[in-house]
């Protein structure tokens, strides 16, 4: 602390010469380095030159009072952080206290008082101080840590993307090709489901970043919350019977609308089904799918039950925490990192919802409920015609893709599709081959060396035109990168790893 004393400056303020000269005085012998001002501007002026740590302000000012002084000192950005002592002989009373600290000050000193009780005065203020200035160093750190946490989640998944990328690829082309034994298909099916597993759980982590900064963004459009689950189930039905269980799926015979994001509804129900299917050793998995209410009231509802382990009555309030966990046991034998139910309570709130969880109990399994506002019945899109199931033609494509892997494996994806493909590693040979044998389409790697892919996609813009249809592929997967390959002149922009169902989709639709 006397160190402390000697390196602190006290700013004093008095119009009283005699007054001031005492205070001085006092504070010089007690070690600390003093400046001093007679009226109020001067005052404001000095502190903001100096910065003293302490201002030992009079009240009764011949300029401006000491109230005035403290407001000033506190609006303005370079001076709100001094610790402000109010002194005075004339205004005495409670309610000039009061006043003085509702406006600002830390302290209010009533003369006459003892040279100890300023010091004393002085030094708490300095220690409130120094607790201050380390709690905003803190701070400071704490939000630095925060963006190079987010700037390491990114490229993690970004690299974990890639290798993931190529393996999907190959487990798409290894479906279409009938495996020789029982044995075989088994790892078929062990690959394809950890491949999907892995890749949610990096997909999961990222959108975990996103939320906490809230990064998080919908593309919302008409959804038939019907048709949706329809097509989900063909993922899902595998998951949930390769476990051993039962999935009981009641759905509507008519369309749920609802304006919302396809892709964050598809995360929604993925991880509810996958948690039921997660925290249930044996019998079912029950999805009811259902419309509440009707005109502006109409809402879709989705029921998850389960008869697995069911959750603690003390658990239950905090199940949509992030990181909380059902399964909190030492083997770790349900896997997961706590933060789907997060991820779905933000996702189902931002699309206007709610989400609620009940149990029983320990052993009494579990019920979600998720409510999501259906559109009114002028808003509904209409049928304006036949539904096309495979539009897919054959096409010329040019891939660009630096990792060999996945380089590889899209090649031979696409060609078993029928599309003539050819390759390039990286943005420079991608450009030259697009001038060269003028491709329909051109599937882009986003981080190429040399000519990254928002360049190749500028370039091929600027010389070939509009004509040719650009997809961006990448491993950040956040609106940022989305609304750059955008900019960038791409017409789509696809998360790795893709889903050779989506790729099929998107080659279809362009």
């Amino acid at each position: 602390m006397a160190e402390q004393s000697r390196l602190a400056t006290v700013l004093n303020v008095n119009d009283d010469e005699a007054n001031r000269y005492l205070v001085n005085r006092i504070l010089e012998m007690s070690g600390y380095h003093v400046l001093e001002a007679a009226t109020g501007m001067a005052a404001l002026l000095m502190a903001e030159e100096h910065r003293p740590d302490v201002i030992v302000l009079d009240v009764k000012l011949p300029d401006i009072s000491g109230y005035e002084v403290c407001a000033r000192l506190r609006a303005n950005a370079a001076t709100a952080a001094i610790a402000v002592m109010h002194t005075s002989a004339t205004f005495v009373t409670p309610d000039k206290k009061v006043q003085g600290l509702e406006g600002g000050a830390d302290a209010y000193l009533t003369q006459p008082y003892e040279p100890s009780e300023l010091i004393a005065t002085v030094r708490s203020l300095l220690r409130l101080r120094h607790a201050e200035q380390q709690a905003r160093l803190r701070t400071d750190q704490l939000i630095e840590m925060d963006r190079r946490k987010d700037e390491f989640l990114a490229m993690l998944a970004h690299e974990l993307r890639n290798p993931l990328a190529a393996i999907m690829t190959a487990i798409g082309i290894l479906e279409r090709k009938a495996p020789s034994d029982t044995k075989e298909a088994r790892m078929h099916g062990i690959i394809q489901r950890q491949t999907h597993h892995l890749a949610r759980l990096v997909d999961d982590l990222l959108d975990v970043s996103r939320i906490t900064r809230g990064k998080v963004e919908l593309r919302t459009e008409p959804v038939n919350l019907t048709e949706s689950f329809q097509q989900l189930l063909s993922i899902l039905r595998p998951r949930v019977e390769s476990r051993g269980l039962k999935l009981e799926v009641h759905l509507p015979r008519t369309p749920l609308w609802l304006e919302g994001d396809a892709t964050r509804l598809e995360q929604v129900f993925t991880n509810l089904v996958d948690n039921a299917a997660k925290y249930t050793d044996q019998g079912t998995v029950t999805v009811d799918l259902f419309q509440e209410g009707v005109d502006g009231s109409a809402q879709a509802v989705l029921r998850v039950r389960d008869t697995g382990i069911g959750i603690p009555p003390e658990k239950l309030p905090a199940m949509f925490e992030l990181f909380a966990q059902a399964d909190t046991s030492l083997e770790r034998s349900r896997g997961g990192l706590g933060i789907g139910l997060t991820l779905v309570r933000t996702l189902v709130r931002m699309h206007g919802g709610s989400v609620d969880a009940t149990s029983g109990g320990l052993g009494q399994g579990s019920e979600f409920v998720v409510r999501l506002p259906l559109l009114p019945e002028d808003r509904i899109p209409r049928k304006l015609g036949a539904n096309v199931l495979d539009t897919r033609r054959a096409r010329r494509i040019l891939l660009v893709e630096d990792n060999s892997d996945a380089r590889q494996s899209m090649r031979d994806l696409l060609e078993l599709w029928g599309h003539q493909v050819a390759v390039a590693q990286d943005g420079v040979q991608g450009v030259a081959l697009a001038l060269e044998h003028a491709p329909e389409l051109a599937l882009v790697d986003i981080g190429l060396p040399g000519l990254d892919g928002y360049q190749v996609a500028r370039t091929l813009r600027a010389r070939v035109g509009q004509n040719l249809r650009l997809v961006a592929l990448s491993g950040y997967g956040d609106p940022e990168a989305y609304q750059q390959a955008l900019k960038a002149g791409f017409d789509v922009h696809l998360t790795k790893p893709v889903r050779p169902a989506d790729l099929d989709r998107v080659l279809s639709n362009l």
